[in-house]
């Protein structure tokens, strides 16, 4: 009989599934994936389209979970995706399938 996934691991994928759950926290993470640099709050309410405390609500549960970075310059924030997180992520997904639980990274 094979064991369960340790509680703290479940967890951990719980927040990350949870975190990705808004289809707006998808196109974040997509966008700044994409374009791999630092950006401004501003350049991301442009380019998805919703207020500024709409975007800045979605940023901070993302760096929350840590697929977003926050970098401060001067009085700004810019944000970026945490490459390691991406990485990790995918082969999260392997354990709702039955297949053996990745580690979680540290930091992710």
């Amino acid at each position: 009989m094979k064991d369960l996934l340790d509680r703290a691991t479940a967890r951990t994928y719980a927040s990350c599934f949870r975190a990705l759950a808004d289809p707006t926290r998808v196109q974040i993470v997509e966008y700044l994936a994409r374009h791999g640099r630092p950006m401004s709050v501003g350049e991301i309410v442009e380019a998805v389209g919703l207020a500024q405390s709409t975007v800045s609500q979605h940023l901070k549960i993302l760096t929350e979970v840590r697929f977003v970075l926050v970098e401060p310059s001067g009085t700004a924030r810019h944000y970026r995706i945490n490459d390691t997180c991406l990485r990790w992520f995918p082969s999260a997904a392997d354990v709702v399938m039955g297949r053996p639980a990745p580690t979680p990274t540290a930091g992710c």
